[in-house]
């Protein structure tokens, strides 16, 4: 029941939200910030519950029996780490819409809330039904808030986050269907259970295809190459909440969906595709790495660094060892709060002179002194230095994947070097240099305020005991993992012999 309560909390709380705006324009944003403080609270109750191997919370009811369909959520420890990531930033998405939202602000925090009830549904739900339902309501609201509170060119932004991500959706729900059509003709009933659909049999052939139909939908929320350009035309327009939403949670639930549905569900068809996927992961890390350095525009510079760190998370799910998977799931939890960070560092800055144009800045230092250190922690942390959570996270994905392919991790390992240079190139382009009044709006130009180190502060905390105390997150997905890795074993071993 505990499941219910952390999305219909979050549904109820958007609809609050919305409403009160008529009471006190400025009561949404704290009654969003309550639903998700709360939610988060609640979810803390969970760890320690159980085994994080096992279910640590499961409900099952039917809704469409005719169809095999129920309202089927459960979570263990892969999930819990997600649902408090997302819960997590979310606050940090409500912290940073602050004093930037001003119109329609009801409206903005009932799709925020929304969002963040469609994602926790994501990573808990295992009939595939109900998951693609909740796959579904995370993206409208997302692009309302790209479409409604936007940057200049939103119009376009939003509507190619939507057909990107709608079509292929599109793909994902065939495949569903397909698996559940398969199910019916081997047992006799429809079912869309995960569980049920595991056993699911299919020709080679088949199930490549079937098995595609995930792939493209997760691949291109991730994003990887080629599959990407949505991203950096939706953080340049989002408003900075919707940045940190997209970045931080939204490209997580492909990179879940990756390692819970696709290769679990087609395990002989993944390994195959394995070189496939592994490829288009170091030309992700290091593709995007390159047009990085290209950028002008502060926000698309991050945001395609954001597609080269998350190759890092393919290359260890389709490496599917242990070590790999630790480290994508690490990757996944510490690119969340750096790449966060760095998008409400840049809104932030926008926000303030109205402009993402790095050839405009410098100097800023002096000025924004917090800002700047703030600024070049989490552009170390995005770097891979030792000590802080991204380095765990890229150090065990490659060690992993080495083990399953040597050359492409050599080749995807060059990305670290590239992350460095485009890292502290912004430090130097926008903090240091000369400063340049005549080329932006300075008369709002001011360091952070104590409630933004409030929330930088404990985005450095969780970054540095990622990094300090890595066990405790890793202690958490072990168990679910050892057991996606238990159930696909012969299936690997498989491949292995019709490859030699």
């Amino acid at each position: 029941m505990i499941l219910v309560i952390l999305i219909a909390l979050l549904f109820a709380g958007g609809v609050l939200a919305w409403m009160s705006e008529r009471v006190n324009p400025n009561l949404p944003r704290s009654i969003a910030l309550a639903t998700v403080l709360l939610d988060l609270l609640i979810m803390l109750t969970l760890l320690g519950s159980g085994d994080s191997g096992q279910w640590i919370a499961s409900l099952e009811a039917s809704w469409i029996p005719r169809f095999g369909i129920s309202f089927y959520l459960a979570v263990d420890g892969l999930s819990l780490l997600l649902i408090l990531l997302t819960a997590f930033l979310g606050i940090i998405a409500i912290g940073s819409a602050w004093d930037e939202i001003t119109e329609r602000a009801g409206f903005f925090y009932f799709n925020l809330l929304w969002t963040l009830a469609g994602v926790v549904g994501v990573f808990t739900a295992l009939d595939l039904f109900l998951f693609f339902f909740f796959w579904e309501v995370m993206l409208i609201p997302m692009y309302f808030i790209i479409a409604i509170w936007g940057h200049e060119n939103k119009n376009y932004a939003a509507m190619k986050f939507f057909i990107f991500t709608q079509v292929t959706g599109m793909l994902m729900l065939v495949s569903i269907l397909v698996l559940a059509y398969f199910h019916y003709v081997q047992a006799g009933v429809f079912s869309f259970n995960y569980h049920d659909l595991l056993n699911v049999s299919f020709t080679s052939r088949v199930e490549m295809w079937v098995m595609l139909g995930f792939f493209i939908a997760f691949a291109t929320k991730l994003p990887s190459v080629p599959i990407h350009s949505w991203l950096p035309d939706a953080h340049s327009q989002a408003p900075t909440a919707g940045s940190v939403i997209l970045a931080g949670i939204l490209l997580k639930t492909g990179a879940y969906g990756l390692i819970r549905f696709a290769v679990p569900l087609f395990p002989a068809a993944s390994m195959e595709f394995a070189p496939i996927a592994m490829t288009l992961a170091a030309i992700s890390i290091l593709y995007c790495a390159k047009v990085a350095f290209a950028q002008h525009d502060i926000k698309r510079l991050i945001a395609y660094t954001s597609v080269s760190h998350m190759g890092f998370v393919t290359l260890g799910v389709y490496a599917w060892n242990e070590q790999a998977l630790q480290g994508a799931v690490m990757t996944m939890l510490a690119h969340g709060l750096s790449a966060a960070a760095l998008f409400m560092l840049a809104g932030g800055l926008q926000h303030r002179i109205h402009t993402r144009s790095m050839p405009d800045m410098g100097g800023f230092w002096a000025k924004v002194p917090r800002m700047a250190i703030v600024a070049l922690f989490f552009s170390v942390a995005a770097l891979g230095m030792p000590g802080l959570g991204n380095f765990i996270g890229e150090f065990l994905a490659l060690l992993g994947a080495f083990q399953a392919n040597i050359w492409l991790t050599v080749v995807s390992a060059f990305g670290l070097i590239f992350a460095s240079v485009y890292s502290l190139w912004v430090i130097q382009k926008v903090f240091q240099g000369e400063y340049n009044s005549s080329k932006f709006d300075d008369s709002h130009l001011s360091d952070l305020s104590r409630r933004e180190m409030l929330y930088f502060g404990a985005m450095m905390i969780g970054l540095v005991w990622m990094g300090m105390y890595p066990q405790s997150f890793l202690d958490l997905s072990a168990g679910t993992l050892s057991g996606l890795l238990s159930a696909t074993a012969d299936a690997a071993v498989a491949v292995a012999e019709v490859a030699q």
